[in-house]
C-alpha cells in the first residue's frame, strides 16, 4: 500500500507550527495585558504589593526564624515598611521643596549657557523653554497618573492605592509559606511541582531585582551627593535623592539624574566643576556597571541593556511612570519563568528546591 505524500514539506510544516505556537503566545499575553488595563485599579496594589513583598522577605523570614508569629512579624515588617518610606518621602520632599527652586533656577541658567555659547538658531528665550517643557511634563503626568482611579482625585487615589498594597503586602507576606499549597491546587492535574518551580524562580528573580536595586541606589545616590558636596554644587542632597528615585528605572533613571547633576553644576560653578561633576558621575556609573551589578546582582536573571530598553518603553506605552516602574522587574519574573522551563525541558523529573 503506497503511502500519501505531504502536501508541504516537512520544513513548511515545522515552520507553520512554530508560527501557529508564536500567534498563540501572543494572543495570550495581548489578552492578559488588555485585561491588566481594564483591571488596573485592582491589578496596580496587588503588582506593588508584590514588589514590597520581595523586597521585604528576607526581613519577615528572619523575623519568623527566630520564633516571631508570622502575622506578628508580618506586621512588623509592614510597619518597618511605613516607617522607612514615610521618613524617606518626608526627606526627599522637604530637601526638592527646599533646593528645588535652586536647582529649577541652575537649570534655566545652564539652558541659557548652552543656547549662548554654541548660539543655537531659533530658540529665543530659554523661560519659552522652560514653560513648554512644564507643560509637556503636566500632561504625561496626567496621562500616567490619570487611570489609576477613575473619577476620583490623583491625591485621593493614590493614598488608595498604598493603603490597599500596604494591606495586600501584610497578607502576603503573613501567607507566603501556603503559596505552594495554592500551585498544587489551581494547577492541571500532574503539573503543580512545575507551577510551584515557576512561581519560585519568579518571585526569587523580582526579589533579587528589587533588594539589588535598593542596594545599588543607595550606593549610587550616596557617593554622587558626597561628590556634589565636595565639588560645592548647590542643591547636592536634592540631586542624591532625584539620583536614588531614578535608579528604580534602569538607564534613563541614571541618564536623567546625571544630567540635571551635571548641569546645576555648569550653571552655579562653571565649566570646570561641570566636568568635575561630570567625571563623579560617570565614575559612579563605571562602578555600579562593573562592580555593583556583577556582585549584587550575579544570582539573579540579567537582562540585556537593549531588553531593559525595550521594556520600559512597552511598559511607558501601556501604563505611562508606572507602567516604567513595573516593566523590568516583570520582565525579571518572565525570564525566570521562561529559565525555569528550559531546566525542566533538559533535566524533566528533577526535585524541586526547598523553600520559605
Amino acid at each position: 500500500m503506497s503511502t500519501r505524500k505531504p502536501l508541504l514539506p516537512d520544513v513548511a510544516r515545522r515552520t507553520a507550527a512554530w508560527c501557529g505556537v508564536l500567534l498563540l503566545v501572543a494572543g495570550v499575553a495581548a489578552v492578559a495585558v488588555w485585561l491588566c488595563v481594564a483591571l488596573k485599579t485592582a491589578v496596580t496594589p496587588v503588582l506593588l504589593a508584590l514588589l514590597s513583598t520581595a523586597l521585604l522577605g528576607p526581613v519577615h523570614r528572619w523575623l519568623t526564624a527566630h520564633k516571631v508569629n508570622r502575622s506578628v512579624a508580618a506586621g512588623l515588617t509592614c510597619a518597618a515598611l511605613v516607617a522607612v518610606v514615610g521618613g524617606a518621602g518626608y526627606i526627599v520632599v522637604t530637601v526638592m521643596v527646599d533646593t528645588g527652586g535652586q536647582i529649577v533656577k541652575s537649570l534655566k541658567e545652564a539652558a541659557q549657557w548652552v543656547i549662548d555659547h554654541f548660539d543655537i538658531a531659533g530658540v529665543a528665550d530659554v523661560d519659552d523653554l522652560a514653560d513648554n517643557a512644564k507643560t509637556l511634563f503636566e500632561k504625561f503626568g496626567a496621562s500616567a497618573a490619570g487611570g489609576l482611579l477613575s473619577g476620583i482625585s490623583l491625591v485621593g487615589s493614590l493614598v488608595a492605592t498604598a493603603v490597599l498594597a500596604l494591606l495586600l503586602t501584610f497578607f502576603f507576606l503573613r501567607d507566603s509559606d501556603r503559596a505552594a499549597h495554592l500551585a498544587h491546587a489551581v494547577a492541571p492535574r500532574g503539573t503543580g511541582a512545575l507551577v510551584e518551580a515557576m512561581g519560585r524562580r519568579a518571585f526569587e528573580a523580582v526579589e533579587g531585582f528589587m533588594r539589588g536595586t535598593t542596594f545599588i541606589a543607595l550606593i549610587d545616590a550616596f557617593c554622587i551627593t558626597v561628590g556634589l558636596l565636595i565639588l560645592g554644587v548647590p542643591g547636592a542632597v536634592g540631586l542624591g535623592a532625584l539620583v536614588f528615585v531614578g535608579a528604580y528605572i534602569p538607564y534613563l533613571g541614571a541618564f536623567i539624574s546625571g544630567a540635571v547633576a551635571v548641569l546645576v553644576a555648569l550653571a552655579d560653578q562653571g565649566l570646570v566643576i561641570a566636568l568635575w561633576a561630570l567625571g563623579v558621575v560617570l565614575a559612579v556609573q563605571v562602578l555600579e556597571g562593573h562592580v555593583l551589578q556583577p556582585v549584587i546582582q550575579s544570582r539573579t536573571v540579567q537582562m540585556h541593556p537593549a531588553m531593559v530598553m525595550i521594556a520600559l518603553t512597552a511598559g511607558a506605552s501601556v501604563a505611562g511612570l508606572l507602567g516604567m516602574l513595573l516593566a523590568v522587574p516583570l520582565c525579571a519574573a518572565g525570564f525566570g519563568v521562561i529559565g525555569e522551563l528550559r531546566r525542566e525541558a533538559d533535566g524533566p523529573g528533577e526535585a524541586v528546591p526547598e523553600g520559605p
